[in-house]
């Protein structure tokens, strides 16, 4: 993970597309996984929204907090992670964050600030607001970026975390990721406001809306938030825009869209628009063909390590269990 100010240096845009490539060879990687019965559960996949984590983790400083979601490999690679450790956790294996018993939906690691994935919709947002609590309390200077997605906003949690936020005036940005569908349910019909920033003006507090698929727009965006926080200034909603390339999860049939809207969103892939700056700023393609491929086997090793890795003890069975 890289620390920097919203002005990014081209060796930062360098490690920033590194670790975007990253979180995308991992959720692909999932994806050829699970076809082939080898990650137990259910999966949600983070392609085509790589800029919006690594973006706003990028603003972030190393002892700043997240909360993350359903869909939360993106969040956990961009704030640091250990891919091995993640691979070991979808593999069902020992060696995982949460010694393969808790899979996809929850992946943790306090030690680098990710407060937790979360199966349920929306729950991370009250998480963030409890640590960004802790923080206001302490008087400490860190903040907390909550991720949640487009669907939680009608959630009551989005409305009473929101709410104790605005009030207590806590260090929480709350980053939307509007990827268009809650599950099949598309934005337009879910919601009678335009932009879903509307909805922080409710609560007395700044909405900001970015292009989630430009990575210097969510780093510009997530720097005015993250500082305002740092400051004594309160929450902010920030409301990403992009898309996900892949079902709700795996077992969604997609009968709710059409493959033409897929392929337009994929002309916006954040990825190659990141790569098109670097070119620009005179990076050698063979140099981002070259990050590319070392960001997939970085994965390659992670799963390789994953698979021979050790089972959980079956005597091991009951030692997280109380009654």
């Amino acid at each position: 993970m890289v620390q920097m100010s919203v002005a990014p240096t081209q060796a930062q845009l360098i490690e920033i597309f590194s670790t975007m490539n990253r979180i995308r060879a991992f959720d692909e990687k999932v994806d050829e996984l699970f076809a082939a019965g080898k990650v137990y559960g259910t999966t949600h996949l983070y392609v085509g929204e790589e800029a919006v984590a690594a973006g706003v983790c990028a603003i972030l400083e190393p002892a700043d907090y997240i909360t993350s979601t359903h869909r939360g490999h993106g969040h956990n690679i961009a704030k640091g992670g250990d891919l091995k450790r993640m691979a070991a956790e979808l593999l069902g294996k020992e060696a995982g964050y949460c010694h393969g018993r808790g899979g996809s939906m929850h992946i943790a690691d306090a030690a680098i600030g990710n407060l937790g994935a979360n199966g349920i919709v929306g729950d991370g947002m009250p998480i963030a607001v409890g640590a960004a609590l802790a923080l206001s309390m302490q008087r400490r200077p860190q903040v907390v970026a909550a991720f949640a997605g487009d669907g939680s906003l009608n959630e009551g949690a989005f409305h009473e975390a929101v709410n104790l936020a605005a009030v207590w005036h806590l260090p929480v940005v709350f980053v939307i990721e509007n990827n268009q569908y809650a599950m099949s349910t598309a934005v337009s019909r879910a919601y009678a406001i335009p932009e879903l920033i509307e909805r922080a003006r409710a609560y007395g507090i700044p909405g900001i809306r970015c292009d989630g698929n430009d990575l210097l727009n969510v780093m510009e965006t997530a720097g005015e938030a993250v500082a305002r926080a740092r400051a004594g200034g309160g929450p902010t909603m920030v409301e990403a825009v992009t898309y996900r390339w892949k079902g709700h999860s795996k077992s969604d049939a997609q009968r709710y869209r059409t493959r033409d809207e897929v392929a337009e969103w994929k002309k916006r892939d954040p990825v190659a628009a990141l790569a098109r700056i670097l070119t620009a700023q005179g990076v050698a393609q063979d140099t981002l063909d070259a990050l590319a491929a070392a960001a997939r086997q970085d994965v390659e090793d992670a799963f390789a390590y994953a698979e021979s890795a050790p089972l959980p003890d079956p005597a091991a069975l009951e030692g997280a269990v109380y009654a």
